[in-house]
């Protein structure tokens, strides 16, 4: 083995992890993760707290005993996604295999990963509120503004106005909302942080707008094994019974996206006995999950 694949390695690792963050729409749900732990496999325990409310002091007593309870809630990754790919030797010309491994990798995560990665988020956000019946009503092409503030203010009943919030929009809301009279004058540029980068988002009465193309905006998906007949192609597709989000609107913080690995792995063809080809191998094993306290501060727009 060349002596520096293995940091070779690594290096691409982190650098397609981090274009998963800033590339998928939903990347910042990564930010909320802490303290998680994983207990085997497939299972990761994420902390929770509660604590008692205020009571009345009293002036013989003191103060009145509280309780802080600490909790790990049990979630179990799903979704275990890979594949692997071959490049003949002769097609790496003079720009050597890191710059092919690169350009290979870095299209893959682009063009098939962070779509994937964006539909199955939301889907799982946006299904479990809309099964929920945490939804708005009304026609986008002329009640965008309407339908926003009331997913708005239901949310805010549940967590209050000191909780940063976002929205997911598909095109179509996205339009309707800058067409509308209502809020032409209203949108502003904000400052949003997606990992490492600070990024300059659209936001409305403070809350930061994420548009999102339709294809992943689904309540449900098919994500296709990539060996069964008709799955070979592998990706994802909406299930027959999937209805289409338009929007989405939640606390910041009400996601957490748990990746457990994201591994890349680098053969040449010396070390590859099957083809005289490199061989890139690819995975990735993640989950996203609701915060319980924050379940109920989810509200959507399906149809």
């Amino acid at each position: 083995m060349p002596i520096n694949s293995l940091q070779f390695r690594t290096n691409m690792t982190k650098d397609l992890d981090k274009a998963i963050v800033q590339g998928a729409t939903t990347g910042f749900f990564e930010d909320n993760v802490l303290r998680a732990k994983f207990v085997g496999a497939k299972t990761v325990l994420i902390p929770s707290m509660d604590m008692s409310g205020l009571g009345d002091y009293d002036r013989d007593n003191g103060f009145v005993q509280g309780a802080i309870t600490l909790t790990s809630n049990s979630f179990t990754l799903q979704q275990d996604r890979a594949r692997t790919f071959q490049l003949d030797r002769e097609d790496n010309d003079e720009t050597g295999i890191a710059n092919l491994a690169g350009q290979v990798l870095g299209e893959f995560v682009r063009t098939k990963v962070v779509p994937e990665m964006d539909a199955y988020c939301l889907s799982k956000i946006g299904g479990y509120a809309a099964t929920q019946s945490q939804t708005v009503t009304g026609t986008p092409a002329t009640q965008a503004y309407k339908m926003f503030a009331e997913a708005e203010q239901k949310v805010r009943e549940v967590v209050g106005y000191d909780e940063e919030l976002v929205a997911f929009l598909d095109s179509d809301f996205m339009a309707a909302l800058n067409a509308s009279s209502e809020v032409s004058r209203s949108i502003t540029v904000s400052d949003f942080k997606k990992g490492d980068v600070n990024l300059k988002v659209k936001s409305l009465d403070g809350i930061t707008l994420l548009p999102v193309p339709k294809s992943r905006m689904k309540t449900a998906y098919t994500f296709y094994d990539g060996t069964t007949s008709g799955q070979t192609a592998g990706g994802f597709v909406p299930t027959q019974a999937a209805q289409s989000i338009s929007l989405i609107v939640m606390p910041k913080r009400a996601a957490s996206l748990v990746k457990k690995s994201e591994t890349m792995r680098i053969w040449t063809p010396e070390q590859n006995i099957k083809a005289d080809a490199y061989k890139f191998d690819y995975r990735l094993y993640y989950d996203v999950f609701l915060k319980n306290s924050m379940k109920a501060a989810i509200y959507v727009y399906v149809h």
